[in-house]
């Protein structure tokens, strides 16, 4: 039963240590006026601290980020600076203190159904008039009068991730503008990930490029090109007609020319250490990013390195460091779809920098970032014993056709792996639950089940596998069709909830899930939310999946 805190709501002439003449001078001073959300948030954040027992050393929660934080720092010794007054905004205008340690504590919060309908309160706080049309003398006058009475305040117990203590943990040097950062914001800062406030970026100075000398391509017989210079016949074909170090002869003066070539850079000249050409950038970079089964595909052409799946399988990205790693100026890193299927040989990526030389700060940046851990790798999918567990007391009795295991056979079969058996099971819990159990016994490591997972009061497929004892259970996901899709672990048993719309619609989630699962990449509820966008499939006439934006 919550506590009755009316005794502490009630009106009063004071706020904390200050009368109310008081607490307005020590606002005006500490908040440039005497707003009157920070007047109204005096007497919430005294009625809190009274409701404590006393001696709590008590943290403090702010919901809105408009005047009440700072009631909490003039009345208490939260402050944000020293990290007990966290300021999460949820629009809301409530505070809460709580106990540092066991989060016991008090939520306040301006309750309106006490608020009187025709007060200069309510006008104020729902912004019926325009700020200048408000009577201000008449606002403060209603909340001094009304104080903490106009709030109402419970008990609460904070979540445990409130507790733990701030830390900036590990701080380094950001390897783009070298200013030190908390390493847990990534790779490179957050004012170079593109967070910054300011118009005049540090980064404009870098667009300045080595001083190089070009020679009419007459006069460049017997030299070789600076870099892989590229034909393009419209339509027809695109790619290097000449390599960098290759030998220019007296025939090639024509094709150059014929190319739009009439002056190009020889390789004889160095525009020195702090310049790096190219080729070694993309050579360096790809070299990094590779990791197991991919590969580098050969030297750079056209300045530009690929590579490619070394073998079958899924293809996973780690894209909040490729994003970062495309945040340095003059590099750039494209790459196919994160948890796509990739064949043996196919190109998964393509990096190089965009200069002909990148200047030697910008590379090593680039090269930190890299230097974690690949941002490439390809999970083979592995060979599952596949048991599929179709639901619904019509296709059990025989009233309805199962053409559901053929569609799911039939997808798991391309991907390589095997149905082992099929059970069908009627709409009942116990029935659902002992067809589990019985493909686990077979050995079976990943189960399918369909169907049974609508709203429908004889959808009982979700409860059967309670039952069963299916644990990091994930229930709905942001794509159609496949919202009622269901995923979780029987022990080290994937189980995949597949919704009937898989009966009807060529590609659904389904498609999705299953490579995932078979490549045994873990599936989270914020892996499931990003489907969202992209998770509306278009369906098609012509189905062209995967080749589409379904899913991705």
């Amino acid at each position: 039963m919550n506590t009755d805190y009316s005794q502490l709501l009630a009106p009063s002439d004071t706020i904390g240590p200050y009368s109310i003449d008081q607490f307005i001078e020590a606002a005006t001073q500490f908040h440039g006026y005497a707003a009157p959300g920070l007047v109204l948030g005096g007497f919430m954040v005294d009625a809190a601290i009274k409701a404590l027992p006393d001696d709590t050393l008590f943290d403090a929660i702010s919901e809105t980020s408009w005047c009440l934080p700072d009631a909490v720092q003039m009345l208490s010794p939260c402050s944000i600076g020293n990290g007990w007054l966290k300021i999460l905004n949820l629009g809301l205008y409530a505070v809460c203190l709580y106990d540092k340690f066991t989060g016991k504590g008090v939520r306040l919060w301006l309750d309106l159904d006490k608020v009187e309908p025709d007060s200069e309160i309510k006008t104020w706080l729902l912004k019926l008039k325009p700020k200048p049309e408000q009577n201000s003398k008449l606002l403060r006058r209603q909340i001094i009068e009304a104080g903490a009475s106009i709030c109402s305040m419970r008990d609460v117990q904070v979540r445990p991730e409130q507790l733990i203590k701030r830390s900036k943990g590990r701080v380094v040097p950001c390897p783009i503008c070298k200013e030190p950062y908390p390493a847990q914001f990534g790779a490179i800062c957050r004012s170079c990930q593109g967070e910054s406030p300011y118009v005049d970026s540090p980064n404009a100075e870098r667009l300045a490029e080595p001083e190089l000398v070009a020679t009419l391509v007459e006069e460049a017989i017997g030299g070789s090109p600076l870099h892989d210079m590229t034909r393009i016949e419209p339509g027809v074909s695109k790619g290097p007609e000449f390599l960098h170090g290759q030998v220019i002869t007296g025939g090639d003066v024509c094709r150059l020319q014929r190319m739009g070539r009439s002056r190009i850079y020889l390789d004889d000249q160095n525009p020195g250490a702090e310049w790096v050409h190219e080729n070694k950038a993309a050579t360096a970079f790809a070299k990094l990013m590779s990791g197991p089964g991919t590969r580098v595909l050969g030297d750079p052409r056209e300045g530009k390195s690929k590579l490619v799946a070394d073998h079958d399988g899924l293809l996973v990205v780690d894209s909040v460091r490729l994003k970062q790693f495309n945040h340095v100026p003059g590099v750039m890193c494209a790459c196919r779809q994160s948890h796509s299927i990739v064949q043996k040989g196919a190109q998964i990526a393509g990096t190089r920098a965009i200069p002909l030389y990148l200047p030697n700060r910008d590379f090593q940046a680039a090269l930190q970032i890299l230097d974690e851990e690949p941002l490439f790798s390809i999970h083979p999918l592995r060979k599952a014993r596949v048991g599929v567990l179709v639901t619904g007391t019509e296709v059990f009795t025989g009233l309805v056709e199962d053409k559901f295991a053929p569609v799911v056979s039939a997808k798991v079969t391309h991907l390589g792996s095997q149905v082992v058996d099929t059970i069908k099971a009627p709409d009942d819990a116990k029935a659902i639950c002992e067809a589990v159990q019985k493909l686990v016994a077979e050995q079976c490591d990943l189960i399918i089940t369909t169907a049974g997972l609508s709203v429908d009061p004889d959808d009982v497929t979700r409860k059967g596998l309670q039952d069963a004892g299916i644990a990091d259970m994930l229930y709905g996901m942001p794509v159609l069709p496949g919202a009622m899709t269901l995923v979780g672990q029987l022990g080290s048993v994937q189980i995949l909830g597949v919704p009937a719309c898989a009966l009807f619609h060529k590609t659904t989630s389904l498609d999705l899930l299953l490579p995932r699962l078979l490549a045994d990449t873990p599936i989270t509820r914020t892996d499931l939310a990003e489907f969202g966008e992209g998770g509306l499939c278009h369906e098609c006439k012509t189905c062209t999946f995967p080749k589409c934006s379904f899913g991705r």
